[in-house]
């Protein structure tokens, strides 16, 4: 398929899992999440130039997608909750590689004053859900150490030549923060309704916005 027909395969298959969360609609949520990320995957790969980068986000994509399919079966039994969750850890690894190659690349220094911005607020989140965690506080903060190291990366992409590219890779990172965010309130602090809209919506529109900035970035670089 051409790039086009993967990014209208993307949207129809994201609005129809939205619509399965409004409607309550457990089958059609089951049945398209997968495909959200798979659709991605194919998209990036038919859009994005062959480069050395291009493997970073394909293996992100692969355990983002690994995740996706094992968290559909956490209900049934825990377990899944921590495979799904460690399929997300090595996701955001990939996705810090990436990053961290795209910033040597270009030649950008490091600016310690993100890492303090993002360490206050996982400290803060941490503060807030630590007396919810039990068992799962080890896996918790290992993760949160993770997806903020991943996002204090993305917050250097502004920082290239492509300007437009690093802000959509910078905008993807802070709503796949704000979504694993919502998902650790909701699960371990204070459920609420729309926690599955905001959760899926923010992931979604997170992971096709680093996706597509990572296909301009390396379009650009490859001219």
């Amino acid at each position: 398929m051409s790039k086009r027909y993967w990014i209208l395969f993307f949207a129809l298959a994201f609005a129809t899992h939205l619509a399965g969360i409004l409607i309550q609609h457990p089958d059609l949520t089951f049945f398209s999440k997968p495909l959200i990320v798979l659709a991605l995957g194919g998209y990036f790969m038919t859009a994005a130039p062959r480069a050395g980068l291009n493997k970073w986000i394909v293996a992100a994509l692969f355990f983002s997608w690994a995740g996706d399919v094992l968290l559909l079966f956490q209900e049934k039994d825990s377990l899944f909750f921590l495979l799904g969750l460690a399929a997300f850890l090595l996701a955001h690894i990939f996705y810090i590689v990436f990053f961290q190659r795209i910033r040597m690349q270009e030649g950008i220094s490091a600016r310690w004053w993100l890492l303090l911005i993002v360490a206050v607020y996982y400290a803060g989140l941490i503060f807030l859900l630590s007396n919810q965690l039990g068992a799962m506080e080890l896996p918790v903060k290992v993760y949160g150490v993770v997806i903020s190291s991943m996002c204090m990366l993305a917050l250097h992409m502004p920082y290239l030549g492509n300007k437009p590219a690093g802000r959509l890779m910078m905008a993807g990172a802070l709503l796949f923060v704000l979504s694993d965010s919502v998902l650790a309130i909701n699960k371990f602090y204070q459920p609420f309704d729309a926690a599955g809209l905001v959760i899926m919506l923010t992931y979604g529109l997170a992971q096709l916005l680093i996706v597509q900035g990572a296909v301009s970035y390396i379009a650009s670089a490859k001219k």
